[in-house]
């Protein structure tokens, strides 16, 4: 994530704002450029660009119920916004703590798709010909119904209203075992299954046999590897080949837990270079020194993502500790989910047309 500013006052403002808490300007992400626009209301429908001059725009119609907060060019037809249109089910907003759960669950989202659009990875909406969606549906659980479950199916994504809800999210994060559990991280998993539907099922054979090499075979029982991992739990040593303990359950979510800790890397390292970080601790030998000067979303080689990240999780590790808080990134990056964070890297890379 990148930094940004008000462009009437030159404020430092969050991704989330709409407004200016400096100088009360109205904003807005802007998509295509990927910055925060301060505008001037014309009138109910039309937006002017306050940097440059006449450029008109609109706010997504989900701005209505203070849900988001990104914008469209004024010629576009339609009244959703570059995420927003791969909505396909929302709650009863009627009901108030529907409301506020969806408006966390798009906070969310909006960061999700921030990544995908920077790293130019095809997302096609509803309606796309020729081509498998990616949609969403944010379903609440149903009085008397079957539980709602997160999950992925075919370009659909599934999640429940109950994550959230910071109590029953931690709740489950404790009961299943989980060091790491946050709405953002839902998405960035989910959406890897989509991207191994796109970037592996879809490229062919030879694409599938590359990734079976480092994964293992999806083609293995879903249903029997979910059984046996609720029953067994992780192997003692998973942490040699795995990014986290859910990772061992089936290739598919090896894939999909380690697509997520690559968005979190260079989502993080960007907001870290935006930031200024350099990492140089007063300890011979300089092995955890890292001075983060670099866009990771154009970086060639992911050994230069790879070994900035570990110093600086290191360091945001001891900040977190010194306040009595859990490790901000509670994982270990091994050589083997080197390679695979490698090989996700090279076909983000081929997808965006960079290699």
């Amino acid at each position: 994530m990148k930094l940004f500013t008000c462009d009437a006052c030159g404020q430092v403002i969050y991704f989330e704002n709409s407004r200016c808490l400096r100088c009360s300007a109205r904003l807005g992400f802007d998509p295509g450029q990927a910055r925060m626009v301060a505008v001037a209301v014309v009138d109910d429908q039309r937006l002017i660009d306050l940097r440059e001059g006449t450029r008109r725009l609109k706010l997504c119609a989900n701005a209505e119920h203070d849900a988001c907060n990104w914008l469209l060019d004024h010629a576009d037809t339609g009244s959703l916004c570059r995420a927003c249109r791969h909505n396909r089910t929302i709650p009863d907003l009627s009901y108030g703590p529907h409301l506020d759960a969806w408006r966390r669950i798009e906070v969310a989202k909006k960061r999700l798709f921030y990544t995908i659009l920077r790293l130019r990875l095809p997302a096609p909406p509803p309606g796309t010909p020729g081509a498998e969606a990616l949609v969403f549906d944010f379903l609440a659980e149903p009085p008397h119904g079957p539980k709602v479950m997160t999950g992925h199916d075919k370009g659909l994504i599934t999640l429940s209203l109950d994550e959230a809800d910071d109590a029953k999210r931690e709740s489950t994060r404790i009961r299943l075992g989980e060091p790491y559990r946050t709405l953002l991280g839902h998405f960035r998993h989910e959406v890897g299954h989509y991207y191994w539907a796109r970037l592996v099922r879809d490229a062919g054979q030879e694409e599938l046999t590359r990734c079976r090499a480092l994964f293992g075979d999806e083609r293995r029982d879903y249903a029997q590897a979910l059984q046996a991992y609720y029953d067994h739990g992780a192997p003692q040593d998973w942490q040699r080949c795995h990014v986290s303990a859910y990772a061992t359950m089936h290739p598919w979510e090896d894939w999909a837990e380690t697509w997520a800790h690559y968005f979190h890397m260079v989502d993080t390292l960007e907001m870290a270079g935006a930031f200024g970080l350099r990492v140089a601790p007063d300890l011979a030998g300089g092995a955890m020194e890292a001075q983060i000067d670099f866009d990771p979303h154009c970086v060639e080689d992911i050994h230069r993502i790879i070994d900035a990240w570990l110093p600086l999780t290191y360091a945001v590790n001891s900040i977190n500790r010194a306040m009595g808080l859990p490790d901000l990134y509670p994982f270990v990056i091994t050589a083997a989910v080197k390679e695979k964070l490698a090989y996700i890297h090279a076909l983000v890379r081929r997808a965006a047309g960079d290699a």
